[in-house]
């Protein structure tokens, strides 16, 4: 079939399958296609997978399965196009893609696929860890200290530093909580010294400190600080509305008075 009776046999459909949306995304790359889409490299899209995922994490938390299923949509646009230019370039191709990850879910899945008996799903979790390991070649701590992306959001990678490097890890959370106080103070000491290079080490060692103490207490560093920035927000909404009602610019008023409609907006 051409690529007009291709479009034409498009136009006419009502649902779409995945093949489909294989099938537009070559279109669009393809001779005479759209001269945006033919432009496009790994490289220039990457922050478009990158936007698109976070939009998908959106509709997960505010439980919207109209919106998940949108976003969803978008982020298997991107897998597609990424193939798509990896078979234009000749590198692989779709099937390639699916085979690869079959193949994992089936090797990963022992008990599933094979002959090995578990428990619980802890014990798929620490299967699925000791047969990636294996995959991957990763012998020591280290090689799997250094196989974590360093483009992760910096707090969730540190909490899966911490993690993996449970050999080397604070007793309990109080043992974390004297590492706390012990970093407030050399992060005290390098603000006298006023050097912005120790200050940011100090503060980067807090942080580590603070995702320790989040895995001792079952928290999800990332979360956490998500919900209290949410938090933050909602409060601020409240205290400027408050300094609207009073006929006031927020820009005018002292901190004192910031502070006081704060604590009384915290109260309620």
């Amino acid at each position: 079939m051409n690529r007009e009776d291709t479009i034409k046999e498009l136009l006419l459909k009502q649902k779409y399958d995945f093949n489909d949306l294989m099938t537009v995304v070559r279109i669009l790359r393809g001779e005479g296609g759209c001269p945006w889409d033919r432009e496009q490299t790994h490289a220039s899209i990457r922050n478009d997978f990158i936007e698109e995922t976070y939009e998908v994490i959106e509709a997960i938390d505010t439980e919207n399965p109209t919106l998940m299923r949108e976003e969803l949509g978008d982020v298997m646009l991107q897998v597609v196009f990424h193939t798509q230019i990896a078979e234009d370039d000749k590198q692989f191709y779709m099937d390639d893609v699916t085979t690869e990850i079959c193949r994992k879910l089936i090797h990963r899945h022992p008990h599933v696929f094979a002959d090995v008996n578990v428990e619980n799903s802890s014990e798929v979790l620490k299967n699925w860890e000791a047969i990636k390991s294996d995959e991957k070649s990763r012998k020591t701590v280290t090689d799997k200290l250094t196989a974590i992306p360093p483009m992760l959001p910096a707090l969730m990678r540190a909490s899966k530093v911490g993690k993996k490097a449970s050999c080397f890890d604070f007793p309990d959370a109080q043992s974390v909580m004297d590492k706390i106080s012990e970093e407030l103070v050399e992060v005290s000491e390098a603000m006298e010294t006023g050097k912005q290079e120790d200050i940011t080490e100090e503060i980067g060692d807090l942080l580590l400190s603070i995702t320790s103490l989040c895995r001792k207490l079952n928290v999800d560093a990332e979360n956490a600080l998500k919900q209290a920035t949410d938090k933050f927000i909602d409060r601020f909404h409240k205290v400027e509305d408050e300094v609207l009602a009073q006929k006031k610019e927020i820009a005018d008023c002292s901190l004192e008075e910031l502070d006081a409609i704060w604590g009384k907006i915290k109260k309620k």
